[in-house]
C-alpha cells in the first residue's frame, strides 16, 4: 500500500512543484515591459533615480569620451550632477532578444535626449541605444549594459 501511496504523490509533487518554463516572447515580453517601466521613471522622478532603480549592482554605462562608470551607486552619482537637472530622455525599444536560457537579454532603439537652457528653450539630440539585461533572482530583469 506504501508503493502504490509513493507511486502516486510522486508525480503530484514532481508537477505541482515543477516552475513555469516561459516561452521565449513571454521572456520578451518582460524586458519590454522592463525598457518602458525605465521610461515611465525617467518621466516621473527623474534620470538619476530611473537609472539608479533599473541598474544591476554592476551595472556599466558607457557615456562620453567613452566614459565608464561602474556600479549601481557610481551610477547614482554621476546623474547626481547639476547638469542633469535641466536634462529629460525618452526612449523605447525597437528590438527586444533574449538568450535561450532566459537569463540575458538586449535591446536597441531611438533615443532622445532634450536639454533646456537657461531661458528655457529645449534642444533635442537623438541617437540610438543599446541596453543588456540580466534576469535577477526574484525574476525582475536589470540593465548591466548602457
Amino acid at each position: 500500500m506504501k508503493k502504490v501511496v509513493i507511486l502516486f504523490l510522486i508525480p503530484l509533487c514532481i508537477s505541482n512543484c515543477e516552475t513555469k518554463i516561459k516561452s521565449k516572447q513571454e521572456l520578451e515580453a518582460e524586458v519590454y515591459k522592463a525598457e518602458s517601466n525605465f521610461n515611465s521613471l525617467s518621466q516621473t522622478k527623474g534620470i538619476k533615480e530611473a537609472f539608479y532603480t533599473f541598474a544591476d549592482n554592476n551595472a556599466v554605462l558607457k557615456r562620453e569620451n567613452d566614459t565608464l562608470i561602474k556600479g549601481k551607486e557610481n551610477i547614482k552619482n554621476y546623474y547626481s550632477d547639476i547638469k542633469f537637472k535641466k536634462v529629460s530622455v525618452t526612449w523605447k525599444p525597437d528590438f527586444v532578444e533574449v538568450s535561450k536560457d532566459g537569463e540575458m537579454a538586449f535591446t536597441y532603439g531611438k533615443y532622445i535626449w532634450t536639454v533646456t537652457d537657461s531661458i528655457g528653450n529645449k534642444k533635442d539630440f537623438k541617437g540610438i541605444f543599446h541596453t543588456v539585461w540580466k534576469r535577477q533572482n526574484d525574476g525582475s530583469w536589470k540593465y548591466i549594459w548602457d
